[in-house]
């Protein structure tokens, strides 16, 4: 098969001719019919994830039809149109025995701790626990959409945020989650401020339903924009974006007994990054974090899809080919662009 291949961190990938993948017996192989290009891949690309073996094949929101089925798989056969949460559960240590599969403890990534989706098949793991079917009428572009992104937004506004109706709702960072959050929250009855630097991200996010935009970049304190705009500060902000300065902001900028929500990864030289804890306890703030959504959970998202009141497919502003995803990845680590990218190898 055909799939991006990165040998050294940071250095340009490549789209080069490579080994069919196998499936485990408890596993599937997917034909790959579209992937998301997140920020969490560039990520992987430039060495922020522990799991990642070179060289190695990035990629982890995707859908595709169902290729081959291993022995020990019940529920699926090959032709499903499936998509699958970026963290894949095994299904049987005590935190999926919870229902928090999204937290497992033997957790496998597509694109971080095996070869992922950039390619023309991926290989997916516990495809009974992991594997979500894709409507009818859903095109594949929207549900590999579906996987991080949007899946990750839906987590952490509805059942970590806990969002309401009526509240003020920040959003640092207007990416694919960012965009994601602001249409979920906005659905939800919420008002919502969109905070980034991009003139035309603040445009899309004022399309998804964003009352109010702040461009960091212009603003001497976001934090002090979003408690003006607020009358006092947000009831919940999401840092979607992942840096020491939209995490601060994102504190800073709430209310009394506010909830920040964490979804963006954090990468530090040091492993650390500096959090206003003194307001956390002054304030006494809620600090959460949200990763991804366990499949099982995915029922109420989907309907919600089915019926119009959540529109994934708007956010998809871009599809590519195979051979453009190495100089897209590249690309995000200074101008990670607007809304999603979406890219199909089979083009």
């Amino acid at each position: 098969m055909r799939a991006v291949v990165f040998e050294r961190y940071g250095e340009p990938a490549e789209v080069r001719e490579v080994a069919d993948p196998q499936p485990a017996e408890h596993g599937v192989v997917v034909r790959v019919e579209a992937t998301g290009l997140c920020r969490s891949d560039w990520h992987g690309w430039q060495g922020h994830d522990p799991d990642i073996a070179l060289p190695h094949v990035p990629g982890h929101e995707l859908a595709g039809v169902v290729e081959a089925v291993g022995a020990r798989v019940t529920g699926w056969r090959a032709g499903d149109r499936v998509t699958v949460p970026f963290v894949c559960a095994c299904g049987s240590c005590p935190a999926c025995a919870a229902g928090d599969q999204q937290v497992c403890e033997r957790q496998t990534q597509p694109g971080f701790t095996h070869w992922g989706s950039f390619a023309h098949y991926v290989a997916l793991d516990h495809a009974d626990v992991n594997l979500v079917a894709v409507p009818d009428g859903m095109s594949y572009a929207t549900a590999a959409s579906l996987g991080c992104r949007f899946a990750t937004a839906y987590r952490a506004v509805v059942r970590q945020g806990r969002v309401a109706a009526g509240e003020w709702v920040a959003v640092h960072g207007c990416g694919g989650v960012g965009l994601s959050a602001v249409m979920i929250a906005a659905a939800a009855g919420a008002r919502v401020v969109a905070v980034d630097v991009s003139p035309g991200a603040l445009e899309l996010a004022r399309r998804f339903g964003a009352a109010e935009c702040v461009d960091a970049s212009a603003a001497a304190d976001p934090a002090e924009a979003v408690r003006d705009l607020t009358g006092g500060g947000a009831h919940l902000s999401l840092d979607a974006l992942g840096a020491p300065a939209t995490c601060a902001a994102s504190v800073n900028g709430l209310r009394r007994r506010g909830r920040h929500v964490q979804v963006g990864l954090l990468p530090s030289p040091t492993g650390t990054t500096p959090v206003p804890m003194a307001r956390a306890i002054a304030l006494e703030l809620e600090l959460l974090g949200s990763h991804g959504m366990a499949a099982h959970s995915y029922p109420p998202m989907l309907e919600l899809v089915r019926t119009g009141v959540l529109r994934p497919d708007l956010l998809v502003t871009a599809t590519i080919g195979l051979d453009a995803a190495p100089a897209a990845l590249a690309a995000m680590g200074t101008a990670p662009g607007a809304g999603v990218t979406v890219v199909e190898p089979w083009s």
